[in-house]
């Protein structure tokens, strides 16, 4: 299986080559030979090509820096992200690999979908739709906004599932249930957007708040889908994506469980994503034999997001998980100075009412190292934190 998948990058990217001229000229600056690939060590010697380069070249070269294989006449969507990047979408089956996470929730024919996903611009919600058609279910093309009505069709249309951003969900919830009340309530699956802060830990409240089983999935306007959950721990790769942890600087692949930035190779090559660094950062849960990552981690960050504190990196995501762990926890903040020459790290901890404090303490500490891989200096319980504060406040250059 290995093999193949070397065999069929090697193909694809060799043909997209010859119709590309910015993929080909990328091959050439690196001196790189995509018909050479053979295995993921091959696939390695390409350097990361960064969102920003790209960005850059469709501007010298708009819309698609050159980068398009595929006829012009073939193009079902063309999506802009921020930058703005124009990203061309292809036909593809099940929401360009979406439909996976549909299926590992067990979600199919008689479910009732809500999507509130935006169409606009964006892949979200025309994805979302397409693979929640592709395992037979019924959508309702809800969009942004329009929460008093979106809660009547909740409501009386019977809705089994929602497609939301975790903030718009929790709106909706509440409105169905204090307009409608909570016998109206009958949502049972939610496929939630990733947020930064606390996400997980709103994701447990959400689940014994509003009864509902939460799922999310790790996709890309440029890519479609790349993991997903199924179950397991973390996010499992999608069979045709190579997907790399690898060094932001430098861009040389990092060992099962060291946090990195996202690289991903996509298998199809109409739209050449190859060695394409995403600016997320996560770490391999599993890596398979040839030292590709089978199960991704929690995201842990956007590239850039974390602090170096004594020579390790520290990710907003271990800030979270300090807060999901904690008896009692309802915030948390690592707060960074530099003093007597070394750096110090505080954990700033809002408690609930009553929490036992020593119990706190212990928990976070034992927590945050685990996955920061460094200790803390110390936990101090404050009364509150800014509504959206940063997860990390770096104090040691000021």
């Amino acid at each position: 299986m290995s093999d193949a998948i070397y065999h069929d990058i090697a193909a694809a990217y060799s043909v997209a080559a010859a119709r590309a001229p910015g993929l080909k000229a990328r091959f050439i600056a690196a001196g790189f030979d995509p018909a050479e690939i053979s295995s993921l060590a091959d696939l390695s010697r390409l350097p990361v090509m960064k969102k920003e380069e790209l960005l850059m070249l469709q501007r010298e070269n708009p819309p698609f820096g050159g980068f398009l294989a595929a006829d012009a006449k073939d193009i079902a969507h063309i999506y802009v992200s921020p930058g703005p990047i124009f990203e061309p979408s292809l036909p593809g089956g099940g929401g360009h690999g979406l439909d996976l996470l549909f299926k590992a929730a067990g979600v199919g024919p008689g479910d009732i979908i809500l999507n509130t996903w935006s169409y606009h611009l964006v892949p979200a919600g025309l994805l979302f739709d397409q693979a929640a058609r592709a395992t037979g279910a019924t959508v309702i093309p809800g969009g942004v906004g329009n929460r008093e009505l979106q809660a009547q069709v909740i409501s009386e249309v019977g809705v089994s599932s929602v497609c939301a951003s975790t903030a718009f969900f929790m709106s909706l919830a509440d409105t169905v249930i204090e307009a409608h009340g909570r016998d109206a309530w009958k949502v049972k699956t939610a496929f939630l957007g990733g947020e930064m802060g606390d996400w997980m830990a709103t994701r447990r409240r959400i689940e014994a708040d509003y009864g509902v089983k939460t799922w999310a999935a790790y996709a890309t306007a440029d890519l479609g889908l790349v993991a997903y959950e199924d179950g397991g721990e973390g996010y499992l790769v999608h069979p045709d994506r190579i997907v790399q942890i690898c060094d932001p600087d430098s861009g040389v692949p990092l060992a099962t469980g060291e946090v990195g930035e996202i690289v991903v190779t996509a298998r199809a090559a109409e739209w050449p994503m190859i060695r394409f660094g995403t600016g997320d950062s996560a770490y391999a849960l599993e890596s398979a034999q040839d030292g590709r990552v089978a199960r991704l981690s929690a995201i842990q960050g956007r590239v850039g997001a974390a602090i170096k504190v004594r020579e390790i990196f520290v990710y907003p995501r271990a800030i979270e998980e300090v807060v999901i762990a904690t008896p009692g926890a309802k915030a948390a903040q690592a707060v960074i100075t530099r003093e007597n020459d070394r750096d110090t790290l505080r954990l700033h901890l809002v408690l609930q009412d009553g929490a036992d404090r020593a119990a706190a303490e212990a928990a976070a500490k034992e927590v945050f190292q685990m996955h920061a891989r460094i200790r803390a200096d110390a936990v101090v319980f404050v009364e509150t934190l800014p509504e959206n504060a940063d997860l990390i406040v770096n104090l040691k250059d000021r």
